[in-house]
């Protein structure tokens, strides 16, 4: 199976990777910055992981806005990085 993300996921990605821990996401930021989708299984679980905390972090924010153009904003988000966290987990039970 090749893995693959859209570029508004790989973007969302990319986001949430600079604002992790350079010593443990370095790698993964490298890749994704280069275009090179080529994981092993644990860069690929790491990633799940990271974007499964951001969802979660995500929905608190959206349960906590009252906005509804912030609100709408967020659910945007959150469906791009559904859709990644979708191909992620998808590449870890192919893997």
């Amino acid at each position: 199976m090749q893995f693959h993300l859209e570029k508004d996921e790989l973007n969302l990605l990319a986001n949430f990777l600079l604002e992790e821990d350079p010593e443990k996401y370095g790698e993964i930021f490298d890749k994704v910055m280069a275009g090179n989708m080529r994981f092993d299984a644990g860069e690929l679980e790491d990633m799940g992981e990271l974007l499964t905390a951001k969802k979660l972090k995500l929905n608190q924010e959206i349960a906590a806005q009252t906005n509804p153009a912030r609100i709408a904003g967020l659910q945007k988000k959150l469906a791009i990085l559904e859709h990644a966290l979708e191909r992620v987990n998808e590449a870890c039970v192919m893997f």
